[in-house]
Parts: C-alpha cells; sequence; structure tokens
C-alpha cells in the first residue's frame, strides 16, 4: 500500500522482499531519503512495537495551545459544557472571524486523532460566519480539554480476525436555531476505531424515528466505502457489516419493505438501506444508549457519559 503527500510517501506491505524492491526502484528512479520508520508525517506523531501502533498530534496540539496563549490554561473534563446550549444570534458581543476561524480550523485537523473533540469542534464551527464572545469561550474550552489530555491518541493493537463495526446515533432537533438534527458514526474493525463523524443533518427530521434513520443511512454510506477500500487491500468483508442503533423504530423501518404515507418524504434513504440490507452489505442492530459510543458525538454529555465512551474508542496515552 502506498500514501503519498506532494512528495512525501509512505508505504507498506505483508512482504518484506517486495517492499525493498520498491524502495530501491524509485530511488534508482528518484532522488529520495528514506527517512526509516514512520515517526511523524503531516502533524501526526507514530509509535511502533510488535503488534501494537499508537497515534497522537501532541506536538501538533502543543504549538496549537501556545499560539492561542493557552498553554498554562485550566484543564477541564469535557470539551463543551453539558448544560449550555449554544445558538447563533445569542446577542453577545462579536469577535474577529478571523482568529476564531483559524482557531476552528485548526481544532478540525486535530479531530483526525482525536475523536473525543470531534462533536464539539463540529458544533462550535457552526457559528464561524459571525462568531460571539459566547462562541469563541466555548472554543477555548476545547482548549482547556486539551492541555489536560495532551498525550492522549488511538492505540491499534493486532487482531488476527477483525469485522468492520458501525455504530450510529443521533440528537433530534438539537439546533436551537434551526431545529435540524445531529448525525454521528463511529466505525471501528474489530475493537480499532478508524473512521467517525458528527455534523448537523441537512433537513429538519419530523420525529425521533426520522432523525435516527437518517443518521444510519450517513453510516451506511461510510460503510460501503469503507467496505471496497478493505477489499482492494485484501482484507474483503464476507458477512454483512453490523451498524448499531439505539433505535427500535428505524431498524424495523431497515427491514419492512412497506412504505408508509409517515415515512415516503424520507423514501430514498428508506430503499438505499433496504437495498444494503437486501444485498447482504449491512443490518441495523440495537444496542442501548448507555452502552453507544456515537452518543459523544450527537451532543456535550456528563463527564461520567464522556469518559465511559471515551474508552469504548480506546483514547489513551
Amino acid at each position: 500500500m502506498l500514501c503519498i503527500y506532494v512528495d512525501d510517501l509512505i508505504y507498506m506491505g505483508t512482504n518484506w522482499k517486495l517492499i525493498a524492491n520498491f524502495k530501491n526502484s524509485m530511488m534508482m528512479e528518484f532522488e529520495m531519503t528514506d527517512l526509516g520508520m514512520i515517526k511523524y508525517f503531516l502533524g501526526i506523531q507514530v509509535w511502533q512495537k510488535k503488534g501494537e501502533i499508537f497515534i497522537s498530534q501532541e506536538k501538533y496540539l502543543a504549538n496549537l495551545l501556545q499560539n492561542f496563549q493557552m498553554q498554562n490554561s485550566k484543564p477541564i473534563a469535557t470539551p463543551l459544557d453539558a448544560n449550555e446550549k449554544l445558538k447563533m444570534e445569542d446577542g453577545a458581543k462579536k469577535v474577529d472571524g478571523v482568529i476564531f476561524r483559524s482557531l476552528v480550523g485548526s481544532l478540525m485537523y486535530l479531530t483526525h486523532t482525536r475523536p473525543d473533540i470531534m462533536q464539539s469542534v463540529s458544533m462550535i464551527s457552526r457559528f464561524m460566519s459571525s462568531p460571539s464572545i459566547l462562541h469563541y469561550a466555548a472554543a477555548k474550552r476545547i482548549l482547556r480539554y486539551l492541555n489536560g489530555t495532551r498525550k492522549l491518541g488511538i492505540k491499534y493493537a493486532k487482531e488476527f480476525k477483525s469485522s468492520l463495526i458501525g455504530f450510529s446515533d443521533s440528537d433530534w432537533a438539537g439546533s436551537i436555531d434551526d431545529r435540524k438534527s445531529t448525525s454521528a458514526y463511529i466505525f471501528c474493525i474489530g475493537t480499532n476505531v478508524i473512521a467517525w463523524s458528527s455534523r448537523k443533518q441537512q433537513t429538519v427530521a419530523l420525529s425521533l424515528a426520522e432523525a435516527e434513520y437518517s443518521a444510519a443511512a450517513e453510516a451506511a454510506c461510510e460503510a460501503v466505502w469503507l467496505r471496497r477500500i478493505l477489499e482492494d487491500i485484501g482484507q474483503k468483508q464476507e458477512d454483512p457489516t453490523v451498524i448499531y442503533c439505539d433505535n427500535m423504530s428505524a431498524i424495523a423501518m431497515s427491514k419492512n419493505l412497506v412504505l408508509h404515507a409517515r415515512t415516503k418524504h424520507i423514501e430514498l434513504r428508506l430503499h438505499f438501506i433496504r437495498e444494503l440490507v437486501q444485498k447482504g452489505e449491512i443490518q441495523l442492530e440495537f444496542l442501548s444508549t448507555l452502552e453507544q459510543p456515537a452518543d459523544m458525538l450527537t451532543k456535550a454529555v456528563t463527564a461520567e457519559k464522556f469518559e465511559k465512551h471515551k474508552g469504548q474508542l480506546k483514547l489513551t496515552n
């Protein structure tokens, strides 16, 4: 497998002879420097040992905290206050949009190895067009949380036979401004988290079931894409990818082939998921909200819930 970014290359494989041949061929054709085993790439630090890989953005985060003079800030347990409801027009004084957008963009890049801040960064990104002092305070709270968790990253452990599994969830009508819901998903290979997302839905959901089903549809799209990638690298998924959600009505809709008047306005999403279910590519299964790790990506949660779900994602120092 080869990963190229401008003139930087990462290559990997299961056959050392083929890897050596590739390296020698490239160095004969181009002027290249072999830096050995990967340790740092595009702001991401990599540590490797037998059967385990750990990635983090500790250096990138240290620079970010220093740039915004938050390196000595008091740490806090969660990136967002579970009781605070941010909205577009809050009556507070406006702040410099350039500085705010720069901070949000920097935080967004940090989510490549920090799914624990995905929801909070997605939330504050909604206010980039006209940020207020309250929005900026929320962004600085994220920095306070990060200051106390600088070394946090993702550990990947070797698993001999692993299946792709997903988790999807939604926060129905959570946006105060337009009452749109938030969709979230997490995907793992075995117990190793590989993909995550948190974003506002494009349309207003008329029911909790619709919001959950829309979130499941987004997760299904990601599942199809991930299955194709895994197949390309020789890890074809023979069984359906199970996507866990916490809404029985949404699961029932994925299996019921009859369209009702109350669901016909989401007909395209209904047919899309049902088709994938019939083809044996995905399967929706129930998982209690208490055990649903994607819950932390739909809304701000209490410190207790946050720590539990963070542990499920294998985020560690």
